[in-house]
């Protein structure tokens, strides 16, 4: 578990984020958000109160990276890049998740590394992470200005012979009482952009390989773009498949095989193939070292799945 509990006594009353301050070595911004965030605990019970003396049992919940054994591929003194594995998350989503790619950008970066953007967790490849606040900063606005670019590599399902773009906004869903959708084409929703280049063609699983390259960066994006032309992303479990099987899925009670004959394949076939931005002057274009097309090998071929739902 990354986050851990940590106990220590102290015999002269001290003001809490003052304790915090000598105690972890931050500073007095990430002292008081840390007793804010109700992880100081004094004498068995939670001290919110910043200014409050405290003395007695002590007890921290602090956030202990773990070595998953995924290294960065790339990093300078100010940034570190990953290949993110399909299926695990880039944050926690709560102090009980076992572990997250947070581990590795702080394992690998320090503690004050942070991820600059979001990957689904069933999407793979590259992740940029800072090292330092300065350069989140720095990193974070770049994204907001889309000064950074980004392409992926999906499988589809059926065949695609021509480049296309998709220009529709988009809108988060507010009730999922019809499907599972995170997000929807809306006229009410945000202006959304994403180009597609096909690339390879395979007629026995019926697969088109396609490059993705995003204009905009909404949630879900590149997926409800692609199930919005009818050429949905193969083992997507929300996007073109029936509210049963979304539902089952989102409930953890979707088993492995029936995932790969509803959606034709155990992960979703999107990976984040390359990154490139502008840092201190130099011009960085990172690509991913895993060969994202040779993982046709996990689809399933078209006449073994079930029939498509969209």
């Amino acid at each position: 578990m990354p986050f851990v509990k940590k106990k220590f006594y102290v015999n002269t009353p001290v003001q809490a984020f003052i304790y915090i301050i000598k105690t972890l070595g931050i500073s007095q911004g990430k002292a008081q958000r840390f007793i804010h965030l109700g992880k100081l605990c004094v004498n068995n019970e939670v001290v919110t109160d910043t200014a409050k003396k405290i003395s007695g049992d002590v007890e921290l919940e602090i956030f202990e990276p773990i070595d998953l054994g995924i290294k960065p591929i790339f990093q300078t003194k100010d940034f570190l890049i990953f290949d993110k594995p399909s299926g695990i998350l880039v944050h926690p989503k709560t102090r009980q998740t076992p572990e997250s790619m947070l581990d590795c950008v702080r394992f690998y970066g320090g503690n004050e590394a942070n991820s600059t953007h979001r990957i689904d967790k069933e999407t793979s490849g590259i992740l940029l992470a800072s090292k330092h606040k300065i350069s989140e900063i720095c990193l974070k606005s770049a994204f907001e200005k889309r000064a950074i670019k980004k392409s992926y590599l999906a499988w589809v399902e059926g065949k695609i012979d021509a480049p296309f773009s998709v220009n529709v906004p988009i809108k988060k869903r507010d009730n999922y009482d019809s499907n599972k959708h995170k997000v929807e084409i809306s006229a009410l929703g945000k202006s959304s952009h994403t180009d597609f280049i096909p690339i390879e063609y395979d007629e026995g699983l019926d697969a088109t390989l396609v490059e993705c390259r995003p204009q905009t960066g909404r949630m879900h994006q590149i997926r409800i773009h692609l199930f919005h032309v009818k050429h949905p992303i193969i083992g997507d479990p929300l996007y073109g498949r029936t509210f049963e099987i979304s539902n089952r899925y989102l409930d953890g009670e979707l088993s492995i095989n029936d995932r790969i004959m509803y959606t034709g394949a155990s992960r979703l076939m999107l990976h984040a193939q390359a990154i490139e931005f502008e840092y201190g002057g130099i011009l960085y274009k990172i690509k991913s070292l895993v060969n994202f097309k040779e993982l046709k090998s996990l689809i399933m071929p078209k006449n073994q799945r079930a029939v498509a739902n969209y």
